[in-house]
């Protein structure tokens, strides 16, 4: 019984504001996010080098540590790390130029 109710209740409600509802212009929404979304890249390629940094720093470290206790895969450890912030860096430029930034 409660169940009726709450539907009868939500249809008279939708019946009720479907006069004050208007549709929006899809192209001008689109266009709108496109704006903000390319506002927001650069701030998002920045984060992006900071990150890189970040790891840099952090691999740099770990490869120091592995160096210093006779570990034999130091090279292996070493070119990991740097290709993963040679990643970043990489994908933030090809992004760019990807979406004519």
């Amino acid at each position: 019984m409660t169940s009726r109710i709450g539907y009868a209740s939500l249809i008279v409600s939708l019946i009720m504001f479907s006069g004050k509802l208007k549709a929006q212009d899809g192209n001008a929404g689109i266009n709108q996010a496109n704006t903000t979304v390319r506002s927001y890249f650069d701030a998002g390629t920045n984060l992006m080098y900071a990150v890189g940094a970040i790891l840099g720093l952090i691999g740099a470290v770990k490869v120091y540590q592995k160096w210093n206790h006779g570990d034999h895969d130091t090279g292996k450890m070493a070119a990991a790390w740097f290709g993963s912030c040679i990643f970043l860096v990489i994908v933030a430029t090809v992004l760019r130029s990807f979406f004519g930034l």
